[in-house]
């Protein structure tokens, strides 16, 4: 009996401790935030979604938790969060951090990225080299890439030529934006994209530019007259990638850093895929809900790209450390 007892309870105390160990293993909890809708399509939380999904059926001991919606942290607030310690992911439009790091305005430039095979080629180019230096030296990693089109569109009337936008209330994503407006004589109202709906709906906004995603995703079609649509003429293209802490990653061993890293190539190949859709579903949800959509031609998106180059551009080279080397390495991608 007491050889029995004695072989019963040594079992259980391996029992125990394997158990303590595969929870041990399995307590690296990611929290991973970001501010577009959850569960309703945005092609932004699908990517950080199917990252948590593959790294859950890795089974390398790491569970990520998303919060979308902003449900956890206010838009513009993630970079600050993640670098805090108080979210571990994001995916964020990286101009949303150009208050750390004002070399990330240029991800979201007028007619820096002329279309969804440049933007491929951008990823690849010494600019995007640079880019991802300051990302890391600021504490962060990017897991995937990711850009976007977008659009602008007015509640009143379309914008195709700098003289619509006079008088205008423009919400903008970013500052090098702000700037090309407010030089076409617009004045500016700077809010995150998950608040344009309601500054439409009041008045706060007349006309606003944001992503194709989100002018669908936000339901801005129920709030606009008319949308200027990328078309072959894109002038707004942002940067939006998917991001980790240093301190969060230097915490995942190797098998786990394979596991997350694996995950997050197969996110971003899925986005690159589903990216120039994004636009195409844009033009059918707004002609579905009749807003007028029209683009911009040759000779239009020059003259705006004329503005850009004495308001965006110019200030970007004269005051961002670097800024004019930047915008050159970018404008050498062809």
């Amino acid at each position: 009996m007491t050889r029995s007892f004695k072989f019963s309870f040594t079992a259980l105390g391996i029992a125990a401790l394997i158990g303590l160990s595969s929870a041990a293993q399995a307590q690296v909890v990611l929290k991973a935030s970001h501010q577009f809708p959850g569960g309703k399509g945005d092609v932004r939380d699908e990517m950080v979604q199917m990252i948590a999904r593959d790294v859950a059926a890795a089974n390398v001991g790491v569970e990520i938790k998303v919060f979308p919606g902003s449900s956890l942290v206010k838009a513009q607030e993630q970079w600050k969060a993640m670098l805090s310690g108080q979210i571990d992911m994001t995916s964020l439009p990286l101009d949303y951090a150009s208050g750390f790091h004002p070399q990330f305005g240029a991800t979201l430039m007028p007619g820096l990225v002329k279309g969804h095979a440049h933007a491929r080629r951008i990823n690849d180019s010494a600019f995007m080299k640079d880019i991802k230096g300051i990302i890391e030296k600021g504490g962060a990693k990017v897991l995937a890439d990711a850009w976007l089109a977008g659009a602008f569109a007015g509640k009143d009337k379309c914008i195709k030529k700098p003289e619509d936008v006079v008088g205008m209330k423009m919400r903008s994503a970013g500052a090098t934006f702000s700037q090309m407006w407010a030089g076409a004589g617009a004045s500016i109202v700077s809010i995150p994209s998950s608040e344009v709906y309601s500054a439409l709906q009041q008045g706060v906004a007349t006309a606003t530019d944001t992503s194709s995603g989100s002018f669908v995703s936000f339901r801005l079609y129920e709030q606009l007259k008319c949308i200027t649509a990328p078309g072959d003429n894109a002038l707004w293209f942002m940067y939006e990638p998917v991001l980790i802490s240093m301190k969060s990653w230097d915490k995942l061993n190797d098998a786990q850093k394979k596991a997350l890293m694996a995950a997050s190539q197969k996110a971003e190949a899925y986005f690159e895929a589903e990216s120039k859709k994004l636009d195409d579903k844009m033009v059918e949800t707004f002609k579905a809900n009749k807003v007028e959509v029209v683009t911009l031609t040759d000779a239009e998106a020059e003259a705006w790209r004329a503005v850009a180059q004495k308001t965006s551009y110019k200030e970007f080279a004269d005051k961002v450390p670097g800024g004019k080397e930047l915008i050159e390495k970018a404008l050498s991608v062809k």
